[in-house]
């Protein structure tokens, strides 16, 4: 199993605060992007069949699944979008946010053994609802497999006390 994280932020690199509390609305920006990557397994595509109560057999049985227009198992679609999900939860913005809503377009199918890449990048600030849209994108490779877009809400949050010089 291969899972990658990378943080192309357009600028720098995720500081401690951000990784464990994510972005306050100030501190992002249009443009920032952020990527998760992961190889699906039959393990992975099994226990999310167990997660989820999705045991449509062209997502587990070979036999039924080679007789489809994909030629044999696919994972399911869910399971590469929830990687946006993760992308989203532990990035940009990261800890904290709540998702608000998310639109996918399912293009290809992904399969054991492919290596999908989750990115979401900031397409609109929204500071009067603390709101975030990103553009949402899977891609195994150079396909894309999904896409589409999602709002986001970053919690409000203290500002910090200022330390001055005198202090």
């Amino acid at each position: 199993m291969t899972q990658t994280t990378e943080a192309s932020l357009n600028g720098g690199t995720a500081d401690a605060t951000a990784e464990m509390d994510g972005y306050d609305l100030h501190e992002l920006h249009v443009g920032m992007t952020a990527v998760y990557g992961k190889t699906v397994t039959e393990s992975d595509i099994n226990l999310f069949c167990a997660i989820s109560g999705d045991t449509n057999p062209l997502h587990l049985d070979y036999e039924y699944a080679r007789n489809t227009m994909f030629g044999g198992p696919i994972a399911h679609g869910m399971l590469s979008a929830s990687f946006i999900s993760t992308v989203i939860g532990t990035k940009l913005p990261g800890p904290g946010c709540v998702y608000v809503s998310q639109s996918c377009r399912f293009r290809a199918p992904v399969r054991a053994g492919d290596t999908v890449r989750a990115r979401a990048t900031v397409v609109d600030i929204l500071p009067d609802r603390r709101r975030v849209r990103l553009e949402t994108v899977c891609t195994v490779g150079e396909i894309v497999v999904l896409d589409g877009d999602a709002v986001v809400m970053l919690p409000a949050r203290a500002e910090a006390p200022r330390v001055t010089a005198d202090a």
